[in-house]
């Protein structure tokens, strides 16, 4: 794969390239604002929208009156240093020896190698090498390397930034609907709790689609559309996948349908809820999960927001 990016995803390469593991998604946060600020003017309809004191680093928009909100998780995997060369993992980030990992403590940038180090108990130890040890506490996230080819693109955090990418796409043509940027989605979650309160008790919204990256699997093949998720470690009201999958057959577009038994993502929290909400987590599908590689198709980038774009006008 080359390194060129087109000019359709100069966007995607850049929130790749933000560090924001869960916990610290304020430059994620900031530039989403900014994009929102910068291209607006440009969109179909004008979002209302919610941020600052009461939503910590996590973005509402409101389109018109809504009905269905869009979920797309701002933070991602990584590091944290613990004490000398030390780390602890943020989620669940793949652990091979020589990742180039990157950060920035008191002293400046800090550009990092993995080291995995097998104990006589078979448990693994991490820890970073390097010409000093970093600030207690301080972030490593992958060093990206964009590449794009005809059908792929490849890099770190395409989960979820490729999530993000899809909702910010939707925005410039969405009449009614809400989108919500949250955080810590990587790390057990917690924003979601207090922002399904917020729509459901001031918009009365309870259903929802997940905007997030899915995994290719024996039974989902790159090329072939968007997954639609009949269940990961949760499993949603079958009605409402029922409905969204009858309006995509019914209009003719291109998806496959996943069944897991693991894996998880923001929905947790609204099936948790003591609100009574409806999910389906839709989302273009990866290879090379939760590694500085992930690489998606094209083509099931196109069929994402296409479903996206189609249900949000007939749920």
């Amino acid at each position: 794969m080359t390194k060129s990016t087109s000019s359709q995803f100069q966007t995607l390469k850049t929130m790749c390239a933000i560090h924001a593991p869960s916990g610290n998604e304020g430059a994620m946060k900031d530039f989403v604002l900014k994009y929102i600020k910068d291209n607006k003017k440009n969109w179909k309809h004008k979002p209302t929208i919610f941020h600052g004191d009461g939503f910590q680093d996590c973005i509402v928009l409101i389109f018109g009156k809504p009905r269905t909100t869009v979920f797309a998780h701002l933070d991602s995997i990584g590091f944290t240093v613990r004490y000398g060369k030390q780390l602890v993992k943020i989620g669940g980030p793949v652990i091979d020896n020589g990742i180039t990992l990157v950060g920035k403590d008191k002293k400046g940038k800090a550009e990092v190698k993995l080291k995995v180090v097998k104990e006589k108990s078979g448990y693994a130890k991490l820890e970073y090498t390097y010409k000093r040890d970093l600030d207690r506490g301080t972030e490593l996230t992958f060093k990206p390397n964009w590449r794009e080819d005809d059908n792929y693109v490849q890099c770190c955090y395409m989960d979820n930034r490729l999530g993000v990418y899809n909702a910010l796409k939707l925005a410039e043509t969405l009449k009614d609907g809400a989108i919500v940027f949250s955080c810590w989605e990587e790390h057990g979650g917690g924003s979601v709790s207090y922002l399904q309160k917020f729509l459901s008790e001031k918009y009365k919204i309870s259903q929802a689609l997940i905007s997030d990256i899915s995994w290719i699997s024996d039974g989902v093949h790159p090329g072939k559309g968007a997954v639609i998720s009949l269940r990961d470690s949760l499993i949603p009201r079958r009605s409402f996948i029922d409905k969204i999958i009858k309006i995509s057959a019914k209009n003719k577009l291109v998806y496959q349908l996943e069944v897991e038994g693991s894996g998880g993502s923001d929905a947790k929290e609204l099936q948790q809820s003591d609100n009574p909400w409806d999910w389906c987590f839709i989302g273009a599908a990866e290879q090379y999960v939760h590694s500085p590689n992930e690489k998606v198709h094209k083509k099931d980038i196109e069929s994402m927001l296409e479903l996206y774009k189609t249900l949000l006008k007939e749920l």
